[in-house]
Order: C-alpha cells, then structure tokens, then sequence
C-alpha cells in the first residue's frame, strides 16, 4: 500500500468543474490566502472513504502525501491520522500527535485544520496539560492559530468551555479573518451546550470582538438580541 495508489484512487474520482469551484472557494489566487492550492475536484465524503481505504499507509507514504500540492492528497493523509489516531494505543497515539505537530507547515488551508485538529490535539489534550494549544495561538503561522481554537471543539463537545474561552479571549485583537470566523463558530459552539455561558463571554468582550468574530458567535441569537449586540456603539 503507496502513496501512489491513493493518488491513482483520487485522481478517479476528480472532476474538473468541482475543482474550478474549490479553487475559488479555497481562495487559491496570488496574494489570498491559498495561494497556489491545487484541487482535484474530490468531495470531502468521497476523500473520507478513500482515507479509510487506506488506513495502514504507513508514516512515510502519508508524509509523501503531506508533502503534495495537491489540496485533497494531503487532507486525505490528515483523515488517515485522525482515524489512525483514534483507534491507536497511548505510545502511537504520541507517535500520531509528534508527526501531526512536526508537519504543520502542510496543514495550510482552513477545512485541513477544521478536520484533523479537534480529533487529533483536542483528543490528545482533553486530559493532559494543553499548554501547546496556547503557545500554537502565539504563532506567526495563521493555521497554527486556527488549529488551537478549533482544537477545543473536542472539549466543547464534552462540556469543557473554559480554554475554549481563554483561547477566544486571547485572539480578540487577532487581525485575520479566518481566526476571527474559527473563535466565532468556536464560541456559537459553546452557545449550543451551554448558552448562558456564550451570553456572559459576549456580554463582556462584544464591543471589542471583530466584527465577523461577533456575527458567527452569534449567528443563532433571536434577532432582537442581535441587533443589539451588533449596534454601533
């Protein structure tokens, strides 16, 4: 089992109109943040089923994979790793984390971090020390921000708000608009376990949220509440 064989498997299921649409959508033109993306055209569903096909592609075939210009040959090597990580035992599950965490130069597109950063560093860190995730926020790299907050979409799930808050708080002043969007959804996500703790972060920091950050986290608001947290000041 090669790398090559997955890429033969992807490549019979391109198609080119989906990929002219991706391309776009990704953002791939010079100066955006894709820049130079190449896309195949292969729907994430489509790409989930190859990953499992190709599950025990060893380490270095994924990194092969990793390495590629080609948008859906790495998030199928980041699929691998996720559902490698989540059936792996305690030494392979570090070994699945470390090479996650030695690759992140390849992880450069938002729906790359949205698919492989909650199951892989949220997992990893939902009873362990998660500083990593506050010194990732810290980064120059804006994946490595984006991986931090939507990380904490594992311990959402389990009814754990308070990094996914210090996170949030911490990237208030955050000048780019993918991390404004990804601390938005990560916030409306808490809003849906636990609403009265959305509202006491928003009530509190709303006037100095980026505009966009603001909109997603409160995109499920009745619209009285909207307005008024959206009114100009």
């Amino acid at each position: 089992m090669h790398a090559q064989d997955v890429r033969e498997e992807l490549q019979s299921l391109a198609d080119p109109k989906k990929a002219k649409i991706m391309k776009r959508f990704f953002k791939t033109g010079p100066g955006q943040y894709g820049e130079g993306d190449v896309f195949m055209g292969v729907v994430v569903p489509k790409s989930r089923q190859v990953a499992k096909k190709f599950g025990d592609l060893s380490y270095a075939e994924v990194k092969v994979l990793l390495d590629s210009s080609v948008h859906e040959e790495r998030l199928v090597a980041l699929l691998i790793l996720v559902q490698n990580y989540g059936r792996a035992s305690g030494n392979e599950k570090e070994s699945i984390v470390r090479f996650y965490l030695r690759n992140t130069d390849k992880i450069n597109n938002w729906d790359l971090v949205d698919l492989s950063s909650p199951g892989i560093l949220g997992a990893h860190l939902m009873y362990s020390n998660r500083g990593l995730l506050f010194r990732l926020a810290k980064s120059d790299n804006v994946w490595e921000r984006r991986m931090a907050i939507v990380a904490t979409l594992h311990f959402i799930r389990n009814d754990d708000f308070s990094d996914t808050l210090k996170l949030a708080k911490m990237l208030l002043q955050d000048r780019h608009d993918l991390i404004h969007k990804a601390t938005g959804w990560m916030l409306r996500e808490v809003g849906k376990r636990n609403l009265a703790v959305e509202e006491l972060f928003v009530g509190r920091y709303y006037r100095v949220m980026p505009r966009t950050m603001l909109r997603y986290a409160i995109e499920r608001f009745p619209v009285r509440k909207k307005r008024r947290y959206m009114k100009t000041e």
